[in-house]
């Protein structure tokens, strides 16, 4: 809506429509696919009778997301969201309680500082969400110093973390089954993820990534959401690398692209390295032009992109590839002679990085690779100088 009406969010000729199409189809729930303000949602419901309940597009994704939630995590995120949600419009529930408790004070000679059952019920409501809130957010806080600690005993294993991001309903579950046999449930339902799950697994080149799936995007994701799930979120901030499933035959793919894209931004990790699974190109209609076109322009325009099937196993090893590829180009050099009683740092370096060449000397083993940032400065006291056979070669070669 390009002016949106402060009092109902549409304006008069469509709550006229509105109130037809309810009559007519008897209906005792609207749904608006925007956000309504307190007022909005009681005037509308106002307008449309008692027996007819509004509600708004935040509204809608909470329920949702209340029937998903499986662990303690999700559970208390989801409920914080809600009771956030609920706080602001709690007037709502008790007006006509208010309406009568002042009635009968007025009818009795009661003036200012009456209060009625319905306002005192209402302030006790009150006090109770926003005791609630505030026990919720202290739960979350113990979530979230957890699941930092994990993180860091993961960065100290030097393992590279794939975090996957995407539109809700992308596929992303059933590639990380595919790709971990997770065994994490993967249905075709909208925010059928709302738990980060973590798998181990190894790449072509034989090194380990962590592959994590994370809730899904959609547009306009409600702030409450934002602000209650940051614990799982932060996976995604905290990743090496964002693996973006795109399901390349919705018609509206660039939409949600767009709108996935927004939400990292929002989040802080728009700048992260993306690789893009262009998903769900067993569904594409070979002789649906618009569809085929969809797919090329996003190969062409959409970088370190593959197209992929989750589902029947097309494309994988190139996404697996490509993985490796843009694992090893985040990576940065080292050159470094490895005193022997330091065999460790050679293990790790075989395990994490790629090694390009290695001698051994008598002084010790001289390694060039390419190393993960993490790992790298634990390399920084046995850096080469520049008199190394290595260098010697390279420079005698015409």
């Amino acid at each position: 809506l390009d002016t949106p009406n402060p009092a109902t969010l549409i304006g008069t000729g469509k709550l006229e429509e509105l109130q037809l199409a309810v009559a007519e189809r008897a209906a005792n729930l609207v749904i608006f696919d925007d956000e309504l303000s307190p007022r909005q949602q009681r005037e509308l419901e106002k307008a449309l009778g008692e027996d007819t309940k509004v509600l708004d597009r935040t509204a809608l994704i909470l329920d949702i997301f209340a029937r998903h939630a499986r662990t303690r995590e999700g559970a208390v995120q989801v409920e914080l969201a809600q009771y956030e949600y609920r706080l602001p419009r709690l007037t709502r529930a008790w007006t006509h309680l208010a309406r009568q408790a002042g009635g009968r004070a007025g009818g009795a000679g009661g003036g200012v500082g009456v209060r009625g059952p319905g306002e005192t019920q209402l302030e006790a409501d009150r006090r109770e969400i926003s005791r609630r809130i505030a026990f919720l957010k202290r739960q979350l806080e113990e979530i979230r110093k957890h699941r930092n600690q994990y993180r860091r005993q993961r960065r100290k294993s030097a393992v590279p973390i794939v975090s996957l991001v995407g539109y809700t309903n992308a596929g992303k579950s059933t590639l990380l089954n595919v790709l971990t046999q997770a065994g994490v449930r993967a249905e075709d339902q909208l925010f059928a993820t709302l738990d980060p799950t973590t798998r181990r697994m190894e790449l072509p080149s034989g090194h380990a990534i962590m592959l994590t799936d994370t809730v899904g995007f959609i547009q306009k994701l409600p702030t409450e959401l934002i602000a209650a799930f940051r614990a799982t979120l932060e996976e995604v901030t905290e990743a090496d690398i964002l693996l973006h499933v795109v399901d390349i035959s919705h018609p509206n793919a660039e939409e949600q692209m767009a709108a996935v894209e927004e939400v990292l931004e929002d989040l802080g990790a728009g700048g992260k390295v993306h690789v893009t699974a262009l998903n769900k190109i067993d569904r594409i209609d070979r002789s649906d032009p618009d569809a085929a076109e969809r797919l090329q322009a996003a190969l062409q325009d959409t970088p370190n992109a593959v197209a992929i099937s989750a589902r029947t196993g097309k494309g994988l090893p190139a996404l697996l590839t490509m993985l490796d590829d843009v694992l090893r180009e985040r990576m940065i050099p080292v050159d470094v002679l490895i005193p022997y009683h330091h065999g460790d740092l050679l293990a790790l370096a075989h395990a994490h990085g790629f090694v390009e060449q290695e001698e051994h000397t008598e002084a010790g083993t001289h390694l060039r690779a390419r190393l993960p940032v993490d790992l790298a400065g634990r390399f920084s006291a046995f850096w080469f100088d520049q008199q190394d056979p290595f260098h010697e070669e390279e420079s005698a070669e015409p």
